[in-house]
């Protein structure tokens, strides 16, 4: 762990700095030059780091671009989304999320209360269970089957409320109806009182990356009004999906 914590701490100098030499990162990290040495080294093989053109001296390499690849579709989403989410919340008056898929969780990247949810709960970077969440369901749906059952196996059904779906087959019955008509339901499913729905978001090629959701009180937010709707928030879901590439 030590070793991973240099190797960190390495290129969090060499991003502040823009260069650095073998002797200023062993006196920047409290080392002897030699494992200064072995560590950009290790760095260099993955192109992490790279030798700047001055002999000697190092910078983060374009490995570190990959990387970051990773994240930015999640940043890109949440920026791109922003002003469709507030105009939902407000044409909704619902709360609306999105979320995107971590391991075998769901989590909310970003939200906007609408004006008639003041009290609703803060969703932002919480972990959610996706058998139990509208975001969730419409994310595991839009998953090739085999890695959807390999995934439900390693995660499990919990029952979070009395209204948790917790059989496999009926939750499949709930995923395929998902897919059908292009958004997924959830009745009190993880909260007692609280109704949900989602509408999956695609990146350029097709691929479902995010949910876009709308919460509320299940009294307010009743099955047949998110039914009513869907089509609002399958057009907002369809509308970050253009702004992130997809053309379909």
């Amino acid at each position: 762990m030590q070793s991973v914590d240099r190797a960190i701490t390495v290129m969090e100098i060499l991003a502040q700095r823009g260069e650095a030499g073998v002797s200023e990162v062993a006196a920047e990290i409290d080392v002897h030059k030699s494992t200064a040495f072995r560590l950009l080294g290790a760095l260099e093989s993955r192109g992490l780091v790279e030798q700047a053109g001055e002999r000697g001296k190092y910078r983060l390499g374009f490995g570190i671009v990959r990387l970051a690849g990773a994240v930015t579709g999640r940043i890109d989403i949440t920026q791109q989304g922003r002003p469709i989410c507030e105009r939902l919340a407000e044409e909704l008056g619902e709360t609306v999320n999105i979320a995107v898929m971590q391991e075998h969780y769901a989590i909310n990247l970003y939200q906007v209360r609408g004006p008639g949810a003041i009290t609703a709960h803060n969703w932002v970077g919480q972990l959610t269970p996706l058998h139990a969440t509208s975001s969730g369901k419409i994310l595991l749906a839009h998953l090739p089957a085999e890695e959807r059952a390999a995934l439900l196996t390693r995660a499990g059904l919990k029952k979070v409320t009395p209204h948790t779906i917790t059989a496999r087959t009926k939750l499949e019955k709930d995923l395929a109806a998902a897919r059908e008509r292009g958004y997924s339901l959830t009745r009190e499913e993880l909260e007692i009182g609280l109704h949900a729905m989602a509408a999956p978001v695609r990146d350029r090629d097709g691929n479902v990356i995010a949910a876009l959701s709308a919460s509320g009180p299940a009294y307010r937010l009743t099955e047949q009004r998110m039914h009513e709707l869907s089509p609002v928030l399958i057009k907002g879901a369809e509308e970050i999906s253009h702004r992130m590439g997809f053309l379909g």
